[in-house]
């Protein structure tokens, strides 16, 4: 599939979906590959913040106790703290790696024009390209004080009306799209940090409506479908916990035993959900960003007409 192509609205959607039919296989299996082994050690960490939860609020809760949690941090702060601390430094390495596949991928598959690459080769790029993409991320942070605040005012504005309340997505798209490209374009290494984010902007404003819109149909689809998928072990749950309720005599043990299952169902379906769709999300913007590079560079165009004069 040709990355560098001129594409409308439409064009947005139908390939990004055309991308995932030829390549999902491939897609998915590296990513899991690269980044499964820290969506683990995040599931398994959030499994004991969960059990956590359901052990010690929901106890309190039965035992008449406000002062559980209290007492129950008080007696673990420091371990808190280091668990704490190994987390944050995990899920931040963790989202890293896994923000910059989707750049990294198609940067390969740009460049051999197929799927000719494997592991081997994505670690190789990252490793590669690591301290650019933490230059960029410090840059990205810096940047994101003044945008932050310019995208919070502009979702207040929205949000009070019924019809500004469907705009949300295109801001947010808006945001995601302009410093997901300008990682791409950085990755190029054609361009210094400011630079890319000055010509991702500058790609970004070429074609905003149809391309802004399709990011952000991609995350409304993604938080509704992610919700699906966390409403499903929910449903069940509560079936559970009322059948048990309406046997009469419920053993407080036995309702947060279920209160912890129907927990865990949920943060894994929504993790797991949340992951896939958030790398789909990614891909769209991928797409367009070759897509407005083309009408802004004629990459292709110039390939084939080189093509055309060496076959001459």
């Amino acid at each position: 599939m040709q990355l560098y192509k001129s594409r409308g609205f439409g064009d947005f959607f139908q390939d990004t979906f055309a991308f995932l039919k030829l390549n999902g296989k491939h897609f998915f299996k590296h990513y899991l590959t690269i980044n499964g082994i820290f969506l683990i050690f995040l599931m398994v960490m959030m499994y004991f913040f969960t059990k956590f939860y359901t052990d010690v609020i929901f106890g309190g809760l039965m035992q008449d106790n406000p002062t559980v949690i209290d007492d129950y941090m008080n007696d673990n702060a420091g371990l808190f703290i280091i668990l704490f601390i190994v987390f944050f430094i995990i899920a931040l390495i963790a989202g890293v790696i896994s923000y910059s596949y989707v750049p990294i991928y198609l940067k390969l598959y740009a460049k051999e024009q197929n799927t000719a690459f494997g592991t081997s080769e994505l670690v190789s790029e990252y490793k590669s390209n690591i301290g650019k993409i933490f230059i960029f991320l410090l840059c990205a942070l810096l940047l994101a004080i003044p945008l932050v605040i310019a995208l919070g005012i502009g979702m207040f504005i929205l949000v009070i009306t019924i019809v500004g309340m469907l705009l949300v997505p295109v801001l947010i798209g808006a945001f995601s799209l302009f410093y997901n490209m300008s990682l791409m374009e950085y990755l190029e290494k054609k361009r210094g940090i400011w630079d890319s984010f000055g010509y991702a902007w500058t790609l970004l404003t070429s074609k905003f409506w149809p391309a802004v819109g399709s990011v952000g149909l991609f995350f409304l689809m993604s938080y509704i479908v992610q919700g699906i998928f966390s409403m499903i072990p929910y449903i069940f749950g509560v079936a559970s916990l009322f059948t048990t309720i309406e046997s009469g005599n419920p053993d407080p043990e036995q309702i947060g035993y279920t209160m912890m299952i129907v927990m865990l169902a949920i943060f894994f379906l929504s993790f797991l959900a949340g992951a896939i769709l958030g790398v789909i999300v990614q891909l769209n913007q991928g797409i367009i960003f070759y897509s407005l590079k083309e009408e802004n560079e004629n990459i292709n165009t110039k390939s084939v007409i080189d093509q055309i004069g060496s076959g001459e």
